[in-house]
This record gives C-alpha cells, sequence and structure tokens, in this order.
C-alpha cells in the first residue's frame, strides 16, 4: 500500500455512514476489499482506520509482548477495546458503529485525515480544535522529531 495523502471535510448521514472522499477511495483502491479495522486513538478524541493489512501488521508486532507481565495484559486490553472491522459498501460508504461515535463525539460534520498508513476520523470541530492547539508548539514539536541530523538519516 502507498502512503495515504489527503484531509478531507466530510457528513455523516443519520445512520453513521461515511461517504469515503473519491480521492482517498482512489488511493485505498487496490486494499477496498480486504476490509479495515476502526479503533479509538490513543492519544486523541477520533478513530483510526486502519487498511486490515497495517491492522495484522501492528498485531503481530503486539502479539511478541510477553503476556505474564501485566500491564503488556493491560495493554493489549485497552488497546483493542471497541475494535471493529468495518467495510466500504458498494456506494463507498463506511457505516461507523454507534459505540466508536459517541467515543469521538462525532456529530453530521467531520474530517478525514490521511496519517500515513492509516485514517483519522474526527468531529470537525475536535479537529480544528487539536489543529489550533497545536499550532503554537508545532515549529518547537517539528524540530524535536524531525530535526535530526542528516546522519541520523542515513543521508551522507
Amino acid at each position: 500500500m502507498d502512503l495515504l495523502t489527503g484531509t478531507y471535510d466530510c457528513k455523516v448521514d443519520a445512520k453513521g455512514r461515511l461517504m469515503m472522499p473519491a480521492p482517498l477511495k482512489k488511493q485505498l483502491s487496490s486494499i477496498l476489499e480486504e476490509g479495515f479495522v476502526l479503533r479509538r486513538s490513543v492519544f486523541q478524541k477520533c478513530l483510526e482506520l486502519y487498511p486490515m493489512a497495517e491492522w495484522q501488521r501492528l498485531m503481530l508486532k503486539m502479539n511478541k509482548l510477553n503476556r505474564f507481565k501485566k500491564k503488556n495484559n493491560d495493554f493489549i486490553r485497552r488497546f483493542t477495546a471497541g475494535v471493529k472491522i468495518v467495510e466500504v459498501d458498494a456506494n463507498g460508504r463506511l457505516l461507523i458503529p454507534k459505540d466508536l461515535t459517541v467515543f469521538a463525539s462525532i456529530s453530521k460534520e467531520i474530517v478525514v485525515a490521511s496519517a500515513i498508513n492509516i485514517v483519522e476520523i474526527w468531529d470537525k470541530e475536535l479537529y480544528e480544535q487539536a489543529i489550533d492547539d497545536a499550532a503554537d508548539d508545532f515549529a518547537d514539536l517539528a524540530e524535536e522529531v524531525m530535526g535530526q541530523d542528516e546522519e541520523d538519516y542515513g543521508i551522507s
């Protein structure tokens, strides 16, 4: 799968269905039939949509955790709480389960945003607030996270 790109304003209908934005659907076209996993975000009040292959890679990594350590079991339980397998229907819609809609405070107006290899689904107001809240710190964060010397990236 290629890396995903784009942020899209969308609407959720009364039944909780999201019409996948055409550019995103096109990027996901080769894997649409494999399905997706939808889960609660760890750090934000939004949802994360994992293509099935990405989810499987993550689960294989998590499966290496020692289950005889309580904190590992607690982490796995919390990380997978509320996880749902979802599919894009023939009309290009994705049904967001009610419990996840409630968790993310999703109303009618939402934002669907790529996050490298997954998609975040946000209530529009919460997304705008999260972006605004991070604006002041973004330069410092960018320098801390990405401001490594060239040799750290293998560039010579």
